[in-house]
């Protein structure tokens, strides 16, 4: 029992703060980080535990995105079914390209990853544009329904859920990777031949991890499309495919706080410097670069020993 409320005493700090944050801030920066975080999360599970750098998460990104927004726009009205149908075309999308793509070293993992991005841009710009009606996009903010219980068509309603998303995801990761497949993860990007001489398959623990962090990517996008109410191929942009490299590095690599500190800085930076100077993405660069220099640990990864020993002489002041 107390160990169970060790391991949650974390992440329901964190996500206590997050809600606090609401207090403070706009509904709508707050649920902007909340949703950030998870499309972030994958990102950060790839690059951190497989070793994989990802340049072609806005494509998984819009394939949940679209999922939700076709059936919001041609077919029903229930948000919570549109989600599920967003998050289920992210995964098989996933799995159809990922056997393909998880056999490539990291360096062409991240190029062709790229190019999917570009593909699935043009696609939805161009090729689908009956379908997807083009860079107008799809509007469907009044075709989503009330939903009983928790209704997320509301901003406040769908404020909450997202936070109980955010935690459920963050939650799921912890335990993946405290799990023997989370340990797999990390020897299949440090030591090949040990996870090979072990019995496991390098291909397969590789690909699972693939589906599950680019899932996590659809269903942001699922999120993001039941929040705006709108589609476009905006949001497989290729000039956006940095962004959630650029919140995991900045945050921490592989670390389960290190999406939500990223996001935190790199929206809160890009509300505040915007509003004074056009090229906001410059402070962002230098700010990394400082980071990167400092020890490449990201802000969580610097922060993280501080607080241990500061709670530990908390503790220990405790004791006495």
């Amino acid at each position: 029992m107390i160990g169970a409320l060790k391991w949650w005493a974390g992440p329901l700090l964190a996500f206590a703060l997050l809600a606090a944050l609401r207090l403070l801030l706009p509904l709508a920066f707050v649920i902007e980080v909340l949703i950030f975080s998870i499309y972030t999360i994958g990102c950060s599970f790839l690059l951190g535990r497989v070793g994989f750098i990802s340049f072609g998460q806005p494509a998984y990104l819009a394939v949940g995105a679209y999922g939700t927004g076709f059936y919001l726009f041609y077919f029903g009205t229930n948000p919570y079914l549109g989600l599920l149908i967003g998050l289920v075309s992210g995964f098989v999308f996933a799995l159809a390209v990922g056997p393909l793509f998880v056999r490539l070293r990291s360096d062409y993992f991240a190029l062709v990853n790229l190019a999917l991005a570009v593909i699935i841009f043009y696609l939805m710009q161009k090729v689908l544009a009956d379908v997807t009606k083009g860079d107008n996009g799809l509007w469907f903010l009044t075709n989503i329904g009330s939903t009983p219980g928790l209704d997320i068509a509301r901003p406040e309603g769908f404020f909450v859920f997202s936070l109980l998303v955010g935690l459920a995801v963050w939650a799921f990761y912890k335990y993946v990777n405290d799990s023997v497949f989370g340990a797999c993860c990390l020897a299949s990007k440090l030591n090949e031949d040990k996870l090979k001489f072990l019995g496991y398959g390098n291909f397969g623990i590789r690909l699972m991890a693939f589906v599950l962090a680019n899932t996590t990517s659809a269903l942001a996008g699922s999120m993001y499309a039941i929040y705006l109410g709108f589609v476009s191929p905006e949001i497989t942009s290729p000039a956006r495919a940095a962004d959630p490299v650029v919140v995991t590095i900045l945050g921490g690599t592989g670390s389960l706080y290190g999406p939500i500190i990223g996001t935190l800085a790199y929206t809160g930076m890009k509300d505040a410097i915007s509003k004074l100077v056009g090229n906001w993405e410059l402070a962002i660069g230098f700010l990394l670069v400082f980071i990167m220099l400092a020890g490449e640990k990201g802000i969580w990864g610097t922060l993280e020993p501080r607080l241990q020993r500061a709670l530990s002489r908390v503790k220990a002041r405790v004791a006495r």
